[in-house]
């Protein structure tokens, strides 16, 4: 901005108006300035900016001359921008003369001419052509060809200006290759239905084995290509109501969690339905309200599986021939068998979270099952002898 001064908007000899545009901001290379919303004329010597009629009545307004311009180049906005705004980028050489002018000294070798609405005219084309040809210089006869010196090519050094130029270079292609990749996202979804075709064929295949894979190994593969995703997503735009939606999805999760539910004994926490069965669907994530709600119906469309909640709150998917009495019994055989357990020990003998093992020694007491004992060791739940031994 220390290269703009202010200036009458008269014309000087030789000079004439080639463009004219409207709501026009100035940028000191990145920064914001307050000069916006302005009117920009350029013409065959310099680029004028004045506040709307500043200039046509005369009224002093900004100037920058031509020659000191090096080269111009047009930003790129974001692939993730809406804005009709286009940026002509200005970069200027360096002077040593900073008085009459907004601002005295910047930082930048570059300023920006922000076209909110857009330009009617190709404004950078015609500044292109303004450098080339340099109306302002005056006009020399012209040489003849045969005696005309030959001058040395010399590249201009363009420091920091070049190195910026690279960087925005660089940002442009990134945008594209990032424009490219969400052109692609469409392919990748009819691909991933694909490949979860494939991994239920190959899962039905390895039941059937005939080799020297051992069954662990087979229980474990087959885990992991089941776990790829849900073939045919259940989506909220192919259902009219959302009674429908939920009543459909509910059958969708209760149909791929139910084995992993009887894996873990029979209860799963909520929060972890939620993993697997996003991790499950891939593209086509689900909110937890979705999932929640889905849950809640479960038991009124007689489905295997319901929604429970524990008396602190916390609510897991569990199977619909639980219930709270045979839970808390079958968490009294596995105290029993171990004389005592803690929730961690629980948690990691059952494969279950730390919260979920915890209300079922909860709910093991609740019923009388269970005795805890809480001591600077910790909360460890012990069989109720007054249930099983007599005096």
């Amino acid at each position: 901005m220390n290269r703009i001064k202010y200036a009458n908007p008269l014309l000087l000899d030789g000079e004439a108006t080639v463009v004219v545009e409207n709501n026009v901001r100035l940028y000191d290379g990145d920064q914001k300035t307050s000069f916006e919303g302005g009117e920009l004329i350029i013409t065959t010597h310099r680029i004028l900016w004045g506040r709307p009629g500043q200039i046509a009545r005369g009224q002093t307004c900004l100037a920058l001359h031509l020659y000191l311009v090096v080269f111009l180049e047009e930003e790129s906005p974001s692939a993730f921008s809406f804005s009709r705004s286009r940026k002509v980028v200005v970069h200027l050489t360096e002077t040593n003369d900073s008085s009459n002018g907004p601002q005295l000294t910047s930082i930048y070798n570059f300023i920006k001419l922000s076209f909110r609405e857009g330009y009617t005219n190709n404004v950078l084309s015609i500044l292109n052509d303004l450098l080339q040809n340099r109306p302002w210089e005056p006009k020399v006869l012209q040489v003849p060809v045969q005696q005309r010196p030959i001058v040395p090519t010399i590249k201009p050094r363009l420091g920091i200006v070049g190195i910026e130029r690279s960087i925005q270079a660089k940002q442009k292609e990134t945008d594209e290759s990032i424009t490219l990749a969400f052109q692609d996202l469409d392919k990748l979804m009819v691909m991933a239905k694909d490949m979860v075709n494939i991994s239920r064929t190959i899962s039905t295949k390895i039941k059937e084995k005939h080799g020297d894979i051992t069954e662990d190994e087979t229980v474990r593969f087959k885990s992991y290509l089941l776990s790829l995703g849900i073939d045919d997503p259940v989506t909220r735009d192919s259902y009219k109501s959302d009674n429908q939606y939920y009543q459909s999805l509910a059958r969708q999760i209760c149909n791929f969690i139910q084995k992993h539910i009887e894996e873990m004994g029979g209860m799963m926490a909520l929060t972890d339905v939620f993993c697997w069965v996003n991790r499950a669907r891939s593209l086509e994530l689900l909110s937890p309200e979705d999932i929640l709600n889905a849950c809640k119906i479960m038991e009124s469309l007689d489905l295997p599986i319901k929604l429970f909640q524990f008396s602190s709150g916390v609510m897991v998917l569990q199977l619909s021939s639980l219930d709270s009495l045979s839970i808390a019994e079958a968490t009294a055989i596995l105290v029993e068998d171990k004389q005592s357990m803690s929730a961690e020990e629980l948690s990691q003998s059952l494969g279950i979270s730390l919260t979920l093992a915890k209300e079922r020694l909860l709910t093991a007491e609740k019923y009388g099952k269970c005795c805890r004992d809480d001591s600077i060791e910790g909360l460890r739940f012990y069989p109720n002898l007054f249930l099983t031994r007599e005096e």
